[in-house]
């Protein structure tokens, strides 16, 4: 990928403000879909619930920026840019944008505004719809929204816009069909469509992942052009950080639903704040393979949107994770069968007897975990076990953060309890000497102060 040029912010806006001043400002937004329990739901081990998709996000877009929305498949980056243009009902919060609340309006009253609100989306196959030629295409919206007197009022704005994003001699391809473009011309296409009716944001959700590695940069460059040409503001959504440290003007780091960090994209991948962020940017690829990289990846799989973890979502993947991070029951049995994996089998089948049913742990915001002793052994040879894991873990050369959470170790009623801290979501705050804002306890001061942890207590 090119270095990211020198790019000035967006001309001033049409409507006489200048750019920079906020575009779009989103306070505590959020979008739940419920789960109804049906057969899938029995399938796949869920029952009724809900999945925060966006799960109270604060943000300010500005007028000409390239803000980047980035993050992991099920972070929330897709449905906060389609809930931006109406396409997804928001559950609670504002989306103001030019004196309107668009979380309240119906669609009757949010359809003129996607004139202004238009959206770039991944499949460039799939956006145009096969059995329209180009001309007919792109000029759709002219057509839904009226800003065409005639055929041929339509048909020059349609060659001014094809132009305009590098498909020239424009008039080549208006009688084309999407089967006869490559994959470059009809993203090039989607784009002619979606500037034609003059819009005043361009969501772009993934605009370059299915494209050919010798297309994407040109097509990343003609959307800093619109941007520069027309006054646009752009959201790009993306998994791909090398390509948001290209295009993008600032960066919001997405995961499972929330905004954990946000700056300007000189300072997130300069000083990346959050563990989540530093893991992204260490699992960028390295082109040069006489280069060793060293690489701390977070552990584990992204956990269920349905059942997210209680405070930080990212605590149970984090290895600087703190007492209030958001420990609960069911974080013991991820240690423990995390643990399990690195056993011989004879030492896996023995641990496993001694500990018994683990099921009980698997209810999620439990701030105590019992548990009852197997066949295997005694409550007495379990708190055993678990105090020497914990001296173990607290004299390796990485501490297992699992214990900080672990407030109470002891026997109880012929059982082990664990209790532990109780949970504190994390803020988002503003870095002290700094343009960036980060949800983490390590960069909270009433929280960062609490380290290192007291050793839990042991009856």
């Amino acid at each position: 990928m090119p270095t990211k040029p020198d790019t000035a912010a967006a001309s001033t806006a049409r409507d006489g403000a200048e750019a920079g001043e906020p575009l779009i400002e989103i306070e505590d937004l959020k979008v739940h879909f419920g789960l109804g329990g049906g057969g899938l739901s029995r399938l796949t081990g869920r029952g009724a619930g809900t999945v925060k998709a966006v799960d109270g996000v604060d943000l300010t877009l500005r007028k000409g920026e390239v803000l980047g929305l980035v993050g992991e498949s099920g972070s929330g980056k897709t449905t906060l840019g389609r809930t931006l243009l109406g396409l997804n009902r928001p559950t609670g919060g504002h989306i103001r944008y030019r004196g309107l609340d668009l979380a309240g309006l119906s669609e009757r009253r949010m359809r003129p505004m996607r004139r202004e609100l238009q959206m770039v989306f991944q499949d460039p196959h799939a956006s145009l719809n096969p059995v329209m030629d180009i001309r007919t295409a792109v000029g759709h919206p002219l057509e839904i929204h009226g800003l065409a007197a005639s055929e041929e009022e339509r048909d020059a704005k349609v060659v001014e816009a094809l132009e305009r994003v590098g498909l020239h001699p424009a008039e080549q391809f208006l009688d084309k069909y999407p089967s006869d473009l490559s994959g470059g011309q009809k993203q090039r296409a989607v784009l002619a469509r979606a500037i034609i009716a003059d819009p005043r944001l361009l969501v772009a959700d993934e605009p370059i992942s299915m494209l050919d590695m010798s297309v994407r940069a040109k097509i990343l460059q003609l959307m800093l052009d619109l941007r520069d040409d027309l006054g646009l503001t752009f959201v790009y959504v993306t998994h791909d950080l090398a390509s948001a440290k290209y295009f993008c003007d600032r960066i919001a780091i997405m995961y499972l639903g929330r905004i954990v960090e946000l700056g300007t994209t000189d300072e997130v991948f300069a000083e990346p704040r959050h563990p989540y962020t530093r893991a992204l940017l260490a699992a960028i690829p390295e082109p040069d393979p006489e280069r060793a990289v060293t690489r701390n990846l977070p552990r584990g799989e992204v956990p269920d949107a349905a059942r997210p973890p209680a405070g930080c979502s990212f605590h149970p993947r984090c290895a600087a994770a703190l007492s209030a991070c958001g420990w609960e029951a069911r974080d013991l049995r991820t240690y423990l069968e995390r643990r399990w994996l690195t056993l011989e089998p004879d030492d896996w089948a023995r641990e496993r007897d001694l500990l018994g049913d683990l099921t009980g742990l698997d209810t999620p915001g439990l701030l105590e975990a019992v548990l009852r002793p197997g066949r295997g052994g005694t409550a007495e040879d379990v708190l055993a076990l678990l105090e020497r894991l914990r001296e173990e873990d607290a004299d390796g050369e990485a501490p297992e953060p699992f214990w900080r959470g672990v407030t109470a170790l002891e026997l109880r009623d012929g059982a082990v309890r664990l209790a532990f801290a109780e949970p504190a979501d994390p803020r988002l705050l503003p870095v002290a000497g700094a343009g960036t804002t980060v949800a983490c306890h390590l960069h909270d001061p009433a929280r960062s102060a609490a380290v290192p942890p007291q050793t839990p207590a042991s009856a």
